[in-house]
C-alpha cells in the first residue's frame, strides 16, 4: 500500500496558501491547489481530502508530491504540455524536435506533396500532437503555400523609382491615377433561392450557378483623393481604353497635368493611343514593371469591390451588374478614402534582390 507524501508547512506558506484559497485575485486551479496542500498538511489522506474537494484523488496526490518537491512556486504554473520530468526523455525530445523540423523541411512523403501531423507521426513513431506542438512552436505551415512572381523587366528599377515616386512625391500642379481594366467580370446568378442569415445560422447560396454575361470595368484611382472614375464596356481594346482616357481626361480641371498610371497591356501601348496622347500634351502615361501588377493600387480598389459588391452578388443581367458596379463607385466617391503608399523604392529594390539571390541559388544548387 502506497503511503501518501508527508506535508509540514512553515507558518509564512501556510499563511500564503490560506491566503490563496480566499483571494479572487488567484486563478481558480491555484486556489484548489492550496486547499489540497492545507489539508494534506492536517494529515487526510488523499481520499478523504478528494471526497471533500469533489475532484479525483490521483490529482491530490499529483499537486501534494507536487508541492512536496518544489514549494509553493510548483504548484503555482503548470508544466508545459507535453514536458517530461526527467533528463533522459527531455533530450529524446529534444532530438526528436529535431528530427520533426528536419524531416518536415527538408524531405517530402512519398505518396503526397507535404507532410501532415499525422503522416509525419507514423513516420516517426510519435502522436500527431506533438507534432502539431512542435510545428507551431518554430511557425511550420506544411499545408499552406504563397505565391510569387519577380518581374524580369530589364527596365525594373527605372520603372519602380517612377512609379513609387509619383506615389510619395507626386508633381506640382497635376494629378495621378492608377488606372486599369478588371476584365470578364461575370454576371452570376444563382440557381435557387438561397436561406437568409439568422441567428445561429449563416446564410446560404447554391454551389452551382447561371451565367448571364460579362462585363469589363475601366477605373481610375486619383491618388490623392481616393476618388474613382469608372465606366463599363462589353470588351478591353484600345478603343474601349481610349474612350476611358478621354473621359478621365475632360472630367479633370483643364489647368492641371495627368499622370496615369498603367501596367503594360498591349492595348495601352496602341499606336492610335501613342497618336492621341502627342495631341495631348498634359496626359503621361507610366508602366509598371512587368509582372508586378500589386504596384498599381487601383488593384487595391479592385479587391475591395470585388470582396464587398461582386463575390457575393446575385445578378441577373449584365446590366444589373453594371448597375452594382457603378453604385458603389458613386457611393465610394461621397467618401472616399486614399489607399496610402508607404514604401520606398529603394526598401522594394532591396526586398526584390534578396528574392533574386536567393532563387538564384536554388537554380545553382
Amino acid at each position: 500500500m502506497r503511503v501518501a507524501t508527508e506535508i509540514t508547512l512553515s507558518d509564512l506558506d501556510k499563511k500564503r496558501l490560506e491566503k490563496y484559497t480566499k483571494s479572487r485575485a488567484v486563478s481558480v486551479r491555484l486556489s484548489e491547489r492550496s486547499k489540497i496542500v492545507l489539508l494534506s498538511a492536517e494529515g487526510l489522506e488523499n481520499k478523504v481530502i478528494a471526497q471533500r474537494l469533489h475532484i479525483p484523488p490521483n490529482k491530490v496526490g499529483k499537486w501534494r508530491n507536487r508541492f512536496a518537491e518544489g514549494g509553493i512556486k510548483s504548484i503555482s504554473k503548470d508544466k508545459p504540455r507535453g514536458a517530461n520530468h526527467g533528463g533522459k526523455d527531455t533530450l529524446k525530445q529534444a532530438r526528436l524536435r529535431k528530427k520533426i523540423i528536419e524531416k518536415t523541411t527538408q524531405e517530402k512523403p512519398d505518396n503526397a506533396t507535404h507532410w501532415s501531423t499525422r503522416t509525419l507521426a507514423e513516420a516517426l513513431n510519435t502522436t500527431h500532437s506533438f507534432v502539431h506542438r512542435v510545428w507551431q512552436s518554430v511557425g511550420l505551415k506544411p499545408h499552406l503555400e504563397k505565391t510569387f512572381k519577380v518581374s524580369n523587366d530589364p527596365h525594373f528599377e527605372e520603372k519602380l523609382s517612377d512609379v513609387v515616386g509619383l506615389y510619395l512625391n507626386p508633381p506640382e500642379n497635376a494629378v495621378v491615377f492608377c488606372v486599369d481594366e478588371k476584365t470578364s467580370i461575370q454576371a452570376l446568378d444563382r440557381t435557387q433561392p438561397g436561406l437568409p442569415l439568422k441567428k445561429g445560422r449563416c446564410g446560404t447560396v447554391t454551389h452551382d450557378y447561371k451565367r448571364n454575361g460579362t462585363s469589363t470595368l475601366f477605373a481610375a484611382l486619383d491618388v490623392a483623393t481616393g476618388s474613382v472614375t469608372g465606366a463599363c464596356y462589353p470588351k478591353h481594346t484600345h478603343k474601349e481604353f481610349l474612350k476611358f482616357l478621354k473621359k478621365v481626361e475632360s472630367q479633370t480641371d483643364k489647368d492641371k497635368d495627368l499622370h496615369i498610371i498603367v501596367d503594360n497591356y498591349s492595348t495601352h501601348k496602341h499606336e492610335k493611343v501613342q497618336n492621341w496622347l502627342k495631341r495631348n500634351k498634359r496626359v503621361f502615361l507610366h508602366f509598371t514593371p512587368t509582372s508586378s501588377s500589386w504596384l498599381n493600387l487601383v488593384e487595391r480598389f479592385f479587391g475591395v469591390l470585388t470582396e464587398r459588391q461582386l463575390k457575393r452578388g446575385v445578378f441577373t443581367s449584365v446590366g444589373e451588374l453594371e448597375q452594382k458596379i457603378i453604385e458603389y463607385i458613386d457611393n465610394n466617391n461621397k467618401n472616399p478614402k486614399p489607399f496610402v503608399w508607404t514604401k520606398s523604392a529603394e526598401e522594394i529594390l532591396k526586398k526584390v534582390n534578396r528574392a533574386r539571390s536567393t532563387l538564384d541559388n536554388i537554380v545553382s544548387n
